[in-house]
């Protein structure tokens, strides 16, 4: 459980792939992974492939991610969504703010 992180040599792409619970616990292990880890203009790929559960918090956290990434003229796309983890993207108009694939 946890956060993997990969940046492409270009340094261009950041993909951070979250597994098990996507809580509060994992706040500033998530933060240390899109910080100064890709140069300004980068794209962050959030991974949810093996994220079992998300919670308000997470939402919190990916608020104060894309809040990073535009102050860098970043670009974040979140993939591998479930059907439960996407309707809490729907229900809380995530959908709106971030690209879903």
């Amino acid at each position: 459980m946890g956060i993997a992180v990969s940046v492409s040599e270009d340094k261009k792409t950041a993909t951070i792939s979250i597994t098990g619970r996507f809580d509060f616990s994992l706040h500033n292990e998530f933060r240390k992974a899109y910080k100064d880890v890709a140069d300004s203009g980068a794209l962050y790929v959030i991974d949810l492939k093996a994220a079992e559960y998300m919670d308000s918090s997470a939402l919190g956290m990916l608020l104060l991610m894309k809040e990073y990434a535009e102050s860098k003229a970043s670009k974040i796309k979140i993939t591998n969504i479930s059907n439960q983890i996407r309707d809490i993207f729907i229900i809380a108009s995530f959908d709106k703010l971030f690209v879903l694939e």
